[in-house]
Formats: C-alpha cells, structure tokens, sequence
C-alpha cells in the first residue's frame, strides 16, 4: 500500500514553526496551562495534576472525559465515545474501520485532504461533491444524490467547513441523513470548528439524526488547545465504537493520562463556555481586520466571510499559481500560507487570522507585498 504525502500538513509540518508569522493555522492562540485551570472560575480541578499517574490510560479514554464528552451529544453515555489523539486519528480510525476494497465514498469539497488521501491506498474511490463558489459556497443536495449508488459506504460532511468557514443549517444535515439512508452509507460527520462561530447559536450537529453516524471533533480548533493532541470519535452505534477502539489497538493504543485530565477539565461546562468564548472574542475581533485588508485591494480578491473558524478563503485574481504565491511568501517574505492546490482547488489562497493582532497585521502585510511584487512580474 502507498499513500501520497499529505501536501497540506507536510507544508505545514516542516514550515509553520520556522517562520516569523504563520498564516497558515486554522485555530486561534493556543492557550498556556495556567490560562486553562484559570478559565471558567472552576473552584478546583477534578484532580491535581500533581496526582496523575503517568502510566497507561484507559485504552478507550478516561471515564470523566468521556462522559464530559458524551454530554454534547443528547443521549450519549461514555460507552458513545473514544478519544484519540486529535481529530485527525478519529478521521483516520474511522475511514480504516468502514472503507473496504470497491467501496465509493463521497467526499464534500473543498475539504481538509486527509480522508481524500487515504481513499484510494485502501481500494475505494473518491466521489466528489462540490460546493457552488458562485452560491457563497452552499450545497446543493441534488449534486448529492447523483452521486450516491449502492457503492457508496460513507459521506464525508465537514460542518463547519474548512477551508470556506461555511457552516450548514438544519435542513442541509436532514438532507444528507436522507441520503445515507436511501443507500445504507455512514456519516462522518468532521465537526471540529463547531464552537467557533463569529455569532450566533452553536452550528447545528449531525447527531441524533441518523443511527449510522460518526461525529469526529477535538480541542484544537474551537478551543485553542491543539496541543493537547485530544480527539474524539461519537457514535449512536456503540458496536462502531468499539470497532474505532479495536483498530485504535493498532495505532496508538491510548491518549497520555496527563493531557486527558486537562482535556477534562476543558470540558467541564462553565469551563468550555469560556474557552469558546475567548475563541470568539479573537475572532470577532480579528475578522474585521482582514476583511480590511482584503477590501483595501479592490478587485484582487473575491471571498465570502465565514459563518466559523478563524479562515478566510479568497480567489485571487490573475494567473499567479497558488503553490508558487506561498513559496514565494515563505522565501521573500517569511510567511506561512496555505495554497488552494493543497485543497485541490487552485485560484484560491487560506488565510488564518487567530493569531495576535499585531502578528496578523504584519503578516498581511508581508502577503500583499508578495502578491503585489508577483503580479508586476
């Protein structure tokens, strides 16, 4: 079996932490230790972390984060739930465990690549199913269905979306629902930016509406934790999960007890209400300062705002290729972007506006300079 590299993470990987501003980053500044046991005004944490043993953890996860976990999704218990280590072990697991050799899956584009890359290598086929740009990135459900056969095994939806920022409503999720059904598909259903919505309710969930689900999320985006490393995978179908748990024996058989009893203490309710409320505030924040930036440079870009996330998601205008925009950045201009190529998707360019303000004007600062010095060549 061969995989081809992960282009988008392998960038990321070997660059992000030698630049001098990072523009790449989907989440918002991580959060220090002391930042997270103040946050909430908890009276004490669950445990010391003084008291952890550092031995082997529950394979499938501590029983507190569980069932803290489990308690986002209405009628979940602990035994709905197994944590991994980020959402992207989740994401993997879960393709591992339904994909077989001849099955499609459908694949919501455009989309964080790591799915899409593990497609083939394990003998299925991708399907894709575009998002309209010219509708403001909206789905359209009958692009859906044409797509779906009795070949297809599962639907991949990322709600809210990565790279656009899009967040889907109720009735684009009971769509989908009834998709699958028609088929007998699965649902991933990525939710790992839920939370970090610019206003408003949180974005609707895929839970609770059709039993062949699993709902992939962590601590990375929305909370500003990505160190951590704490993912989850949820499910109505606990035979599923214990499927995830049998392969997750194969890969990193359990998430440390330390980074576990922070997570938990994350999740603690008046706790996570105020992580989410500071990745807001950053984002309600800094949004309008790169939509100023943008709209300061009429005609080069076109963009639709996102509902989440601190991304931004623009067409450039002009022949530059995407790829040698961010080689040209990270060369000349010591900044990190991301290309639309790594998305599968050229014209386009994503900008992370999570950092601190100062770092984010300097690095826009730095990206139109790139962008203006190519277009005079």
């Amino acid at each position: 079996m061969r995989i081809e590299p992960f282009r988008m993470e392998r960038w990321q990987s070997v660059h992000e932490h030698r630049v001098a501003y990072n523009l790449s980053e989907s989440g918002v500044a991580p959060m220090t230790v002391g930042d997270l046991l103040a946050a909430g005004d908890v009276e004490e944490a669950a445990l010391s972390l003084e008291e952890i043993a550092l031995g082997y953890a529950q394979g499938n996860g501590e029983e507190l984060l569980r069932r803290r976990i489990a308690a986002l999704y209405p009628g979940a218990g602990a035994q709905n739930v197994l944590i991994t280590h980020g959402g992207a072990e989740a994401n993997f697991l879960t393709t591992l465990t339904l994909l077989e050799p001849g099955d499609d899956a459908v694949i919501m584009m455009p989309n964080y690549m790591q799915i899409p890359g593990l497609i083939a290598p394990w003998g299925g086929r991708a399907l894709f199913w575009n998002l309209d740009e010219e509708r403001g990135w909206d789905a359209d459900v009958e692009s859906l269905h044409a797509l779906i056969t009795e070949r297809t095994k599962l639907i991949l939806l990322t709600n809210p979306n990565n790279p656009t920022g899009r967040a889907f409503d109720d009735d684009l999720l009971d769509a989908v629902a009834d998709a699958a059904r028609r088929c007998g598909a699965w649902v991933i259903a990525d939710e790992i930016y839920r939370g970090a919505e610019v206003s408003g309710p949180e974005t609707a969930s895929f839970w609770g509406r059709y039993e062949k689900t699993v709902i992939t999320s962590g601590l990375s985006k929305a909370y500003g934790l990505p160190g951590l490393r704490t993912g989850w995978a949820a499910s109505p179908d606990r035979s599923m999960i214990e499927k995830l748990w049998a392969n997750h024996d194969y890969s990193t058989i359990c998430s440390s007890p330390l980074t576990q009893a922070l997570a938990a203490e994350a999740l603690h309710p008046r706790r996570r209400n105020a992580l989410l409320a500071r990745t807001r505030k950053i984002i309600g924040e800094n949004l309008p300062v790169i939509r100023a930036w943008a709209d300061s440079r009429p005609g080069r870009f076109v963009y639709r705002a996102p509902d989440a996330g601190a991304i931004l998601w623009l067409r450039c205008a002009g022949d530059i290729p995407s790829l040698r925009l961010a080689e040209e950045l990270l060369r000349h201009e010591d900044t990190l972007i991301l290309p639309g190529a790594h998305f599968g998707i050229e014209g386009h360019i994503r900008l992370g506006f999570g950092s601190s303000r100062t770092d984010l004007e300097e690095g826009l600062a730095r990206v139109g300079a790139g962008i203006d010095r190519l277009a005079a060549s």
